[in-house]
């Protein structure tokens, strides 16, 4: 059973570290790469945007001295290594997915359009969305939502490495409290840190309900594709 036709699943770069302190964990990434194979066998089309922070964070650079535009294209591509690494994983799992690019990279990726991407999640392949949204000064989070938007998602799912939102960070304040569901309104009241401003405002506008859960855990993937009430709902 499946509830959604079509998702736009948001990974963190962070998170394909798994132990490590840098770069990619192979098992990670296969389970990763293994629990989105399953749902698109489902007849879920998948669409994903994945950040960079586990090669390179724009905003980490500028700290550092590197210029803001320039340390957020690097960010950029740290995206597209972590997408094709994404991509390598589905098709040795035995699934077939795309790359495309916000900035023209070919023959890395395709440059993105709606158009096409839309034509290719019809035909069942995964489309792995890299280099956010092509310019400086957004983050993969504000990307993941236009893309959700663009490419009519019926839902944004966030997947982290906690299982949703909390009155406060969880790891931190054991008295932390975990919402069940939570209107964009309250995140915004209670200044609760789920997205960048940018990012929650586009899905507020446009009704894009956003479920933030565990990814880390194998099966909760197919759980929130199926209707389970694991994580936190995020919606108007």
């Amino acid at each position: 059973m499946k509830k959604y036709k079509r998702i736009l699943l948001k990974l963190s770069g962070e998170s394909l570290m798994g132990d490590n302190r840098y770069g990619i964990d192979e098992n990670r990434l296969n389970d990763y790469a293994r629990q989105i194979k399953e749902i698109a066998e489902t007849g879920v089309e998948v669409a994903i945007v994945i950040g960079g922070g586990n090669i390179f964070r724009g905003l980490a650079g500028t700290a550092q001295g590197v210029d803001r535009v320039k340390g957020d294209q690097m960010g950029m591509l740290a995206t597209v290594i972590n997408s094709l690494a994404l991509s390598s994983a589905l098709e040795q799992a035995g699934a077939s997915a795309r790359v495309f690019t916000a900035v023209r990279m070919e023959p890395i990726g395709r440059l993105y359009s709606k158009e096409t991407a839309i034509k290719v999640l019809k035909k069942g392949e995964i489309v792995i969305v890299s280099g956010g949204t092509g310019n400086p000064f957004f983050t993969t989070d504000t990307a993941s939502a236009l893309r959700g938007v663009e490419l009519e998602a019926d839902v944004m799912l966030k997947g982290t490495r906690v299982d949703g939102i909390y009155t406060a960070d969880p790891e931190k304040d054991p008295t932390a409290v975990k919402f069940e569901t939570i209107t964009y309104d309250e995140v915004y009241k209670r200044g609760l840190k789920i997205m960048d401003l940018t990012a929650t405002a586009l899905a507020k506008d446009n009704d894009l309900p956003i479920i933030v859960f565990d990814m880390d855990t194998v099966g909760n993937l197919k759980k929130v594709v199926s209707g389970e009430k694991i994580g936190t709902l995020v919606h108007n």
